[in-house]
C-alpha cells in the first residue's frame, strides 16, 4: 500500500505534488490546506485523510479534525499539524506513524518504535527550506518512509 503524504500547501497544490501523489492508495494531509479546492482535487486521486492546521481557520475549515486517526490493516497513522500539541502517547495507543506538518521541514524520525513523519511543505515556499513530499509504503507490520523533493528553485 502507498500512502501520499502532504503538508501546507497554504492555498497552492502545485503540479509536482498532484504528480508525486497520482497512484497513491490513501493521501494523508497535514494541515494548513488553505483552500477547500485542494481537498476535492486530492480526493479526487485516493481516499483522503485531513488534520485542520493553524492557518486552516476560515468557516469551510471548522468542520475539519485537529487530529485523525487511520489503521492500515495493522499499522496505525496519527495525523495532527503541529507535532507540539502530541495529545496521546503514540505507542500506548498503538500508533506506528505520526505525520504531523507546520515546521515546512522535511523530517523522518523513529522514536521508541515510533515512525514520525513531517513531508514537509508542498505549497510556498518558506526560508529556504525545499518543496516536499513524502511517501510510506506499508507491507505487513513493515513501513519505509520517502521523502521527496518536488522542487528546487522557488
Amino acid at each position: 500500500m502507498r500512502v501520499g503524504l502532504i503538508s501546507d500547501t497554504h492555498g497552492l497544490l502545485r503540479p509536482e505534488a498532484l504528480d508525486f501523489l497520482a497512484g497513491s492508495d490513501h493521501i494523508v494531509h497535514g494541515g494548513d490546506i488553505g483552500n477547500p479546492e485542494i481537498l476535492v482535487r486530492l480526493a479526487a486521486i485516493a481516499p483522503l485523510t485531513v488534520v485542520r492546521g493553524n492557518n486552516d481557520t476560515a468557516p469551510w475549515a471548522r468542520a475539519i479534525p485537529a487530529t485523525a486517526r487511520v489503521d492500515f490493516g495493522t499499522v496505525a497513522l496519527y495525523a495532527i499539524h503541529d507535532l507540539k500539541e502530541l495529545d496521546i502517547d503514540p505507542r500506548a495507543a498503538g500508533v506506528r506513524v505520526v505525520v504531523s506538518g507546520h515546521s515546512h521541514k522535511p523530517a523522518c524520525a523513529e522514536r521508541d518504535g515510533v515512525l514520525y513523519v513531517n513531508p514537509g511543505s508542498a505549497g510556498r515556499r518558506r526560508f529556504s527550506l525545499p518543496i516536499a513530499a513524502a511517501e510510506l509504503i506499508i507491507e505487513g507490520d513493515a513501513v519505509a518512509v520517502k521523502l521527496v523533493t518536488l522542487r528546487e528553485m522557488p
